[in-house]
């Protein structure tokens, strides 16, 4: 039976060719938009490659003091001091980095000067993020105990400002400093990944950023499974109880949280500062709806053409009723008929977004973006296709079944 309903399906769908290309239109560009946006917000939350270890990581970004007697508040990146006195110490961190925010910074060199985003990191840094090194090394434990003055770039800075030559052990003045280039590692755009050259903390102009509580860094900390991410929030609020400020006249509370990627996010787009609650299950729930009331738009629009489309075919269903066929026997078929239609408009939709992010990584409007259609959103796909084959489908479906047989015969539409 469903083999007829297949083949019927098809042949309507050759048969009425506008009204198939302008279904197969509203259903893939419904699913470009989504699944490009999909694509993207996975890209952010759940990050595979260079931060592949996300699953196992929690992030302090920024740290809130206060006080509320005096009105003072301040809410900014973390210095250097907090990181290693308060949170590279908790006991179940397996390890805790430290990296500054990217800095724009000027390299000069014989013929030009160009300006890049530089980062400073520890050597955990390397250990907590895999990057995919193309040539050379990443710096050591070593290189930032010594101060080596080294740094990485990452592919197109190293194309950039040596072209074809080899960019490792190359001499390169980075705003004043003279480094030497050891690796080169792949573009990657992540929230702590990105940048586009790398020099150990210690190679700071000053060592004043040690003792400071207030600078541009975060901090990274990786546990042996998600399962310590509870054990590690309780000691860290447990450390920073005895917090001491450099002035605490100004300054009585501080507010510090260690977040999962979502919950850094939802941090910043709710303004959840002062709450354990990120805000994380809201934010979901507000994309889920904004998703779901843009694939609705389409979704009633493919209601009335169809309802049209199967009007036009009431001669068809008066002679199937006669033949004895019963309503949810036609129900099937016109579900079938639809379905086919949205699974071949999903498809249509997953090539068109593919095509569309490569166009976006290729075209550079976003520096260094690497964006793949996964099968966790290629179901996705499929599944929202699948839905709109049952919101569009089903109610003319069920209201073309319930036609009279003598007045579908004679071409009436009531």
């Amino acid at each position: 039976m469903l083999k007829n309903y297949l083949i019927i399906a098809w042949r309507i769908a050759l048969q009425r060719k506008l009204f198939t290309l302008i279904n197969l239109l509203c259903i893939s560009l419904t699913l470009l938009v989504l699944l490009v946006l999909t694509a993207m917000l996975e890209n952010t939350f759940q990050p595979s490659g260079v931060e592949g270890k996300s699953p196992r990581m929690l992030q302090i970004l920024t740290m809130l003091s206060y006080n509320d007697e005096r009105g003072n508040s301040r809410h900014s990146p973390l210095g250097y001091k907090v990181i290693t006195d308060y949170i590279k110490p908790l006991p179940s961190a397996e390890l805790v980095a430290a990296v500054s925010l990217p800095e724009s910074t000027t390299v000069y060199q014989a013929d030009r000067t160009t300006d890049l985003l530089l980062r400073r990191a520890d050597a955990a840094y390397w250990q907590i993020l895999d990057f995919e090194v193309l040539s050379g090394r990443v710096p050591t434990a070593e290189d930032v105990a010594a101060g080596r003055f080294v740094l990485v770039l990452n592919q197109s800075t190293a194309r950039q400002l040596f072209g074809q030559q080899q960019a490792v052990g190359q001499k390169l003045n980075v705003g004043g400093q003279q480094f030497e280039v050891i690796g080169v590692v792949a573009d990657v755009l992540q929230l702590n990944s990105f940048a586009d050259m790398w020099a150990p903390v210690s190679t700071y102009p000053s060592s004043d950023y040690q003792h400071q509580m207030w600078g541009n860094f975060t901090a990274l900390i990786l546990t042996r499974d998600a399962a310590n991410f509870t054990a590690i929030k309780q000691e860290l609020a447990t450390a920073i109880v005895d917090f001491q400020f450099d002035d605490p006249a100004m300054w009585s509370n501080v507010t510090i949280w260690a977040d999962t990627k979502l919950d850094i996010f939802a941090r910043m787009l709710l303004q959840n500062n002062r709450q354990p609650d990120s805000g994380a299950t809201t934010l979901l729930l507000l994309i889920s709806v904004l998703m779901l009331l843009f694939m609705l738009l389409p979704a009633l629009n493919l209601v009335n053409l169809n309802t049209g489309r199967m009007l036009e075919r009431s001669t068809e269903i008066g002679v199937r009723k006669a033949f004895g066929a019963s309503r949810q026997q036609l129900v099937w078929q016109f579900l079938v008929e639809n379905l086919l239609l949205c699974s071949l408009g999903g498809l249509l939709g997953l090539a068109m977004a593919a095509a569309a992010l490569g166009l976006i990584e290729r075209s550079g409007v976003i520096p260094y973006l690497q964006v793949n259609i996964n099968f966790t959103v290629f179901a996705l796909g499929m599944l929202i296709s699948m839905v709109f084959g049952l919101l569009s489908g089903i109610i003319p479906a069920w209201r073309i079944a319930k036609l009279d047989p003598v007045h579908a015969l004679k071409g009436a539409r009531r």
